[in-house]
């Protein structure tokens, strides 16, 4: 009996701990259909745009690296008003985390987000991961 119950106790621990253990999910989050379309962005920070002094020096670099980067890439044109926007990507660069977030200009960066991406160091000038997760959700949207 005690070796039956020692069974049934271990049974449900392991059975636990697989509920427990963190899912990683390397899938890149899809890009949203509304936005398949879009050719002017609007590249911005959460604080305010790379000419707001008030914006960290952090977040200006992010702005300036992300609108390069969107540049090289061919796909977009980079607008320096969010009224002459099809989409508003926000970014902020801080030392643990960096964010890259895409936004419905008609709502701006205070309403919720359409597709987000985090990564450490994912908004560094030269690689650049988050902007490589943007580029390859909008690319498996843009599927016919």
């Amino acid at each position: 009996m005690k070796r039956m119950m020692a069974a049934v106790c271990l049974l449900v621990l392991t059975a636990g701990l697989a509920f427990a253990a963190p899912t990683v999910s390397s899938s890149v989050p899809a890009f949203p259909k509304t936005l398949i379309n879009a050719k002017y962005v609007y590249v911005t920070s959460y604080d305010g745009n790379e000419f707001n002094f008030d914006v960290l020096p952090e977040d200006r670099e992010a702005i300036g690296n992300v609108q390069r980067a969107l540049e090289n890439w061919g796909r977009y044109i980079i607008v320096y008003n969010p009224r002459q926007a099809d989409m508003i990507v926000a970014v902020q660069s801080r030392g643990s985390e960096d964010v890259l977030a895409v936004y419905d200009p008609h709502f701006g960066v205070g309403s919720t987000y359409l597709w987000r991406a985090m990564s450490h160091g994912g908004l560094d000038r030269g690689e650049m991961p988050i902007v490589a997760q943007l580029r390859q959700a909008v690319e498996a949207a843009d599927v016919k």
